[in-house]
């Protein structure tokens, strides 16, 4: 830990954006099994190092790790019951930690947890229809991911109002939620791709936004999706416009979308409700230079047109990027002077702050940005076979971290 925070420091960060672990807090999930003290002091050596050291925690407090106990109990986010056993864990994290934690963020991308997990049924918990990508033994992928993210919305808007009566005034800190969004472009130019386009809008990043904003599912999503789309009452409608103080964005990449005729509804999913095509390339040829993983392109442009896209159409919140950034592969036979040679992820980062300073220019109202990630890490199920980091993890001998190039070259760039 004091070793990473060390690195930070030394490459001049002035925050560090990290999850707490729910069950590292609360073993089973709920207030019923007791509060790991053990836990809580991880957590606090961590804030303290990092305050040591001139660098501002951001907390996620939710980043897909449900905790088994409340999966088996009934079910994790299906259940209305989590939205109060979250609270309820967050409320912990407040007490504890408040007093020196200014920046809290309620979940990650919960649109990628309730596609990946209940759609395509790819990631945990791997649940889906049986014709699905994950050829899962139990789900839905046509109600399942909806009830999902429905669940998390009620459980943010729950958590920042009791943030907000009970913690906010006394701690003074900020609260909100990172969302994950591609920018997309139409394949062609047409009317069908353009609506194509704010469709994937809608079923991604429109999904969180228009709750939030305005206290209800977008028009596309209720039209499209219909009566598996779980509604709000009025008075949770209420509760969300407005609960947050900042949007995190995590942006990668941008694809292209075009048209699909409706399916004939036999085989209904998130996957293919929103009727769109999506791809990286056109015509055979990329929309940018490719990473390790096959989804990940470099467009820039995006980066600043998404960015523009919110302040036009959510109001122009306050946004801090919470994650950015560009894989390679977990080549083992590069001597380690090689594998320090990074030079696309440099020019992908310069170019994204590039965009990102244009957005800023343009109004978008960015305050902060967040590489992602520091060190290589265990990247779900690509696990050690990408690395995303701006140093090296030598997985071979001890962790051993070593700078890459664009670990040196963001050195400088914080310097200037």
């Amino acid at each position: 830990m004091q070793e990473d925070v060390r690195l930070m420091k030394d490459m001049g960060m002035d925050a560090y954006r990290f999850s707490i672990s729910w069950t590292r807090i609360l073993p089973n999930g709920s207030l019923s099994g007791g509060v790991n003290r053990e836990g809580v002091r991880y957590y606090n050596n961590l804030i303290d190092e990092l305050l040591l050291k001139g660098v501002q925690p951001f907390v996620t407090l939710f980043h897909w790790d449900s905790p088994q106990a409340l999966e088996d109990k009934y079910g994790g986010f299906l259940s209305p019951n989590i939205i109060n056993d979250y609270r309820d864990y967050a409320e912990v994290c407040f007490k504890e930690f408040g007093d020196r934690v200014k920046h809290w963020i309620t979940f990650n991308e919960p649109g990628g947890f309730c596609s990946a997990g209940y759609a395509s049924g790819v990631l945990a918990p791997g649940r889906c229809s049986p014709w699905e990508q994950g050829k899962c033994s139990a789900g839905d992928s046509g109600t399942e991911p909806y009830t999902v993210c429905h669940h998390q919305l009620l459980a943010h808007a729950e958590t920042v109002r009791l943030y907000k009566e009970k913690y906010q005034a006394v701690q003074g800190g900020k609260i909100g939620i990172s969302l994950v969004s591609l920018w997309f472009l139409p394949l062609s130019p047409s009317k069908s791709n353009n609506n194509a386009v704010r469709r994937a809008l809608d079923f991604t990043f429109g999904w969180f936004m228009d709750p939030l904003v305005g206290g209800d599912y977008p028009l596309n999503m209720k039209g499209l999706v219909g009566n598996r789309l779980p509604r709000f009452t009025k008075e949770q409608s209420e509760m969300l416009k407005g609960a947050f103080d900042f949007i995190g964005l995590n942006y990668y990449t941008t694809y292209y979308a075009a048209n699909l005729p409706p399916a004939n509804g036999l085989n209904v999913s998130y996957n293919t409700d929103f009727r769109s095509n999506l791809s990286g390339v056109r015509n055979g040829v990329p929309i940018g230079p490719q990473a390790a993983s096959p989804w990940l392109y470099m467009y820039p442009r995006g980066f600043s047109d998404l960015l523009l896209y919110i302040k036009e159409n959510y109001g122009n919140p306050t946004i801090y990027i919470t994650e950015n950034g560009f894989d390679e592969a977990n080549n083992m036979s590069l001597p380690l002077q090689e594998a320090l040679k990074d030079d696309t992820r440099i020019e992908y980062h310069h170019r994204h702050l590039l965009a990102l300073l244009s957005a800023i220019r343009d109004g978008a109202n960015v305050k902060g940005y967040f590489a992602w990630s520091l060190l290589d890490n265990f990247e779900w199920v690509n696990g050690y076979t990408i690395r995303f980091g701006l140093n090296f993890v030598d997985y071979n001998d001890g962790l051993k971290r070593y700078p890459k190039n664009s670990a040196h070259w963001f050195k400088e760039f914080l310097q200037k």
